[in-house]
């Protein structure tokens, strides 16, 4: 049986991506799933759907803008047709902001930045032509209030993130085309807890309004009510889902 609408997610094999894969493909979407690791792609489609009908996976490199173009003819051949874009591949490295070398800052710009821009036109063309797409972002909430402990060029890449959301926002709504982008607080994750460390973990979420970490669960339902139909007017948007910690 066949999706009605396919979704793309990069970085959708592990952490958010496989939450908001997981999350679309039980609200009725196929999903793809592309992230450099091929095999872990593969498996998760494998779990969603061993048939391979409604998900599958990809070994995509989102740096590579001729990747990108493969996967765009790949997935509407493999599924009918791709109406949904989740940019979700990212690179965070906690490296101390003075300390940052140029090689680690373009490593994690070509992934945050290029990756997601490069997708964005790729994909946004694609959606244009066929006069209907949605496309999300994911931001962070270091992009938005400049915290660094996620690593300084994480949180600089995720605001250009968002500023790459408006403009691909106005440039793609009169062709039916929304674009907006989610921007996370911290979850309940391995990366945020040894981030954290888990002797002050209750005195880090103490301070968090809602009182505990993100659920990935709900950000893939976040997502899901910006991708579908009914948000056809909500474009250009930052939903922020960090539990009260930010606040505009």
């Amino acid at each position: 049986m066949s999706a009605a609408y396919t979704a793309v997610v990069t970085g959708g094999a592990a952490g958010l991506g496989a939450a908001i894969a997981r999350c679309l493909h039980g609200r009725g979407y196929g999903v793809a799933i592309a992230d450099l690791d091929g095999p872990a792609a593969d498996a998760l489609a494998t779990e969603l759907d061993d048939s391979g009908a409604t998900a599958r996976g990809y070994g995509v490199d989102v740096r590579d803008r001729a990747a990108l173009e493969t996967l765009l003819a790949r997935v509407p051949a493999d599924f009918g047709g791709v109406e949904v874009l989740v940019n979700n591949a990212a690179h965070t490295r906690t490296t101390p902001l003075l300390e940052i070398t140029s090689e680690e800052l373009d490593d994690v710009l070509a992934v945050n930045v290029t990756g997601t821009f490069q997708a964005c036109q790729i994909f946004g063309t694609h959606f244009a032509e066929q006069g209907y797409g949605r496309i999300v972002n994911m931001a962070s909430l270091a992009g938005q209030n400049g915290g660094t402990a996620t690593g300084g060029h994480y949180a600089s890449s995720k605001g250009a993130i968002l500023s790459a959301t408006k403009v691909f926002a106005r440039e793609l709504a009169p062709r039916g085309v929304t674009v907006n982008a989610v921007s996370p607080g911290p979850q309940d994750s391995p990366t945020v807890r040894s981030v954290v460390g888990e002797q002050n973990l209750d005195s880090f979420t103490s301070a968090i309004p809602v009182g505990r970490l993100g659920d990935p669960a709900f950000i893939g339902e976040t997502v899901a009510l910006l991708v579908s139909p009914g948000a056809a007017s909500v474009t250009g948007a930052c939903w922020d889902v960090n539990g009260g910690l930010y606040l505009r």
